[in-house]
């Protein structure tokens, strides 16, 4: 496994469209188990590919719940339920904060690195980074969407 090199923003990379995943192979699998390492490292809580520079649709996430570590490829959200604001970071937008609106419950579909598809309901942080992961996917960062931003230290819960 290794780190990679995150991207930070003003990098093209970060505003891209990720093209979608036809197959899963070998290379992808390596990519996600280096994109969890990098996460870790960095101590995040989510890491999209289009962060390490490769525009696909893919993330993998661990907030530290029952779930552990969350790998998805070509993950869409199809239900939204609710509305909430709370703070957000990004790996990719170091030393900046800012509330964002995000729904309070979502449910998702996506390939796991097998390419057997999954289903999952979520609320809460897993909800929020859920939803954070896949913006990266649209070429959207939190910054582009929050109702305030600030530099500094989080003040999450």
């Amino acid at each position: 496994m290794a780190i990679l090199n995150i991207k930070k923003a003003g990098d093209p990379v970060l505003k891209e469209t990720c093209a979608e995943i036809d197959f899963v192979d070998g290379k992808l699998r390596k990519l996600l188990d280096d994109m969890a390492e990098t996460m870790y490292k960095a101590d995040g809580v989510g890491l999209a590919a289009p962060q390490v520079g490769v525009p696909i649709r893919m993330v993998v996430i661990d907030v530290n719940d029952e779930h552990g570590l969350i790998e998805m490829v070509n993950p869409v959200i199809i239900r939204r339920e609710g509305s909430e604001i709370d703070n957000e970071g990004c790996l990719s937008v170091p030393e900046i904060f800012g509330n964002v609106e995000r729904a309070a419950k979502v449910t998702v579909e996506y390939q796991n690195r097998r390419g057997k598809r999954q289903r999952l309901t979520a609320k809460g942080l897993l909800a929020r980074c859920i939803q954070h992961e896949l913006d990266h996917l649209e070429g959207t960062l939190f910054i582009d969407i929050a109702k305030s931003i600030r530099k500094g230290r989080s003040d999450s819960k």
